[in-house]
């Protein structure tokens, strides 16, 4: 069923969605290269409610027509929010679009920020699944990466959001320094026990410009080899699949039904709109395919929006190579892979049968129902050589 309505393209039945950032954390995770930012003084909400309003209603001014199948509220850490103010968002997008039914309203929470009244305003405000950036379930871990909760406050706050949620997710960090297979094995058991539908487990990656970056380089951190991480890699394929949770993209394992619709839109290279500092978006127009960006820092972002009525800094028309390219990144990471006609519809051309055939041969990608073709298992692990090579 097509949930959005607009100008005609390739990937139109995959849906619309809305992503909401709210760019402020409690601290700064030395890993983390996300556009997130601390601040001792009180966020004023109401300020930037104003502006996420004004942005809601100019991108909804470029987007007529849509109908929103999933929204998500992620940063930084959407639940230092205060319920009322992820009402007002949330009633700010149900003003400015259609909403279907079933409409998937994510929120990505921390467990430091978890408290039972908070998730009931939540649910109350309209948001139906939550996302905890649990990131591991022992101490001594959770030391490591710099998290601010402990494994009680962890499983606390998993309890509390299965009270109050249908659906809920959890996120892991692998491949930390020292990590044993046995003690990884452990660990993902735990939280598959109390996972109940859905996992993101994550390699650890040393980012750029990130404290981590500064340790690695100076040899005070020292993360597992690549023929450590992919034992690791292969102990959570093995662990999840045996577990009835596989995994439907590279890093995200669910039972069946339990998938994050908002990520497949992603993945799938449906049409959002990306509201909030420093967001991406992707919308189309009878030019075609655009790329927004806002400003990255908050008060830079708000004082656009008071003055402009939105934060876009960048809007990029997409050329054919780009939408084919993007098209191809996103949709080989699913389990499902892509359908070749839509790439060629993008592109403009079809994959070269002769490197599909070449990988087909060396068991990296194969042919799924209704003429997909998909990474295997062999070829998960060298998902990024893969693209290169039918891209090219």
């Amino acid at each position: 069923m097509i949930a959005s309505t607009g100008p005609d393209h390739p990937t139109r039945d995959v849906g619309f969605g809305v992503y909401v950032h709210w760019p402020f954390c409690a601290a700064k995770c030395p890993y983390c290269d996300f556009n997130s930012h601390v601040r001792h003084a009180p966020v004023d909400e109401e300020r930037f409610l104003r502006g996420f309003r004004a942005e809601i209603a100019h991108m909804a001014a470029r987007t007529p027509g849509r109908t929103v199948s999933s929204i998500f509220l992620g940063g930084g850490t959407p639940s230092l929010m205060q319920p009322g103010t992820v009402a007002g968002l949330l009633d700010a997008i149900a003003g400015a679009w259609g909403i279907t039914p079933d409409v998937e309203v994510t929120l990505e929470a921390n467990p430091t920020s978890v408290e039972a009244g908070r998730f009931r305003g939540y649910r109350a405000a309209g948001v139906n699944r939550v996302s905890l950036g649990v990131q591991a379930l022992n101490d001594a871990a959770l030391k490591g990466l710099g998290r601010l909760h402990s494994a009680s406050e962890a499983t606390k706050a998993i309890t509390i959001a299965q009270a109050h949620f249908e659906r809920m997710s959890f996120d892991l960090i692998y491949a930390r320094p020292n990590q044993e297979q046995a003690a990884w094995r452990a660990e993902l058991g735990e939280a598959i026990a109390r996972a109940a539908e859905h996992l993101s487990l994550y390699q650890l990656t040393i980012e750029p410009g990130t404290p981590f970056h500064g340790l690695a380089a100076a040899g005070r951190l020292v993360p597992p080899d690549d023929d450590a991480a992919r034992a690791l890699y292969d102990v959570t394929q093995e662990v999840c699949d045996r577990a009835g949770l596989p995994a439907y993209e590279i890093s995200n394992h669910a039972r069946a039904g339990a998938e994050s619709r908002h990520n497949l839109l992603y993945w799938r290279y449906g049409e959002y709109a990306g509201i909030g500092p420093g967001a991406h978006g992707r919308l189309v127009s009878d030019e075609g395919r655009l790329g927004t960006v806002t400003e990255r820092a908050p008060e830079g972002w708000l004082a656009r929006v008071e003055g402009d009525g939105h934060g876009i800094v960048e809007t990029e028309a997409l050329s054919a190579d780009d939408q084919g390219d993007e098209f191809l990144m996103m949709g080989m990471r699913l389990s499902e892979g892509i359908d070749p006609e839509r790439y060629a519809a993008l592109k403009g051309r079809a994959l070269e049968p002769a490197r599909v055939d070449a990988l087909l041969a060396e068991d990296l990608i194969a042919r799924r129902p209704g003429g997909r073709i998909a990474t295997t298992k062999r070829g998960a692990p060298v998902l990024n050589a893969i693209v290169t090579a039918l891209s090219a």
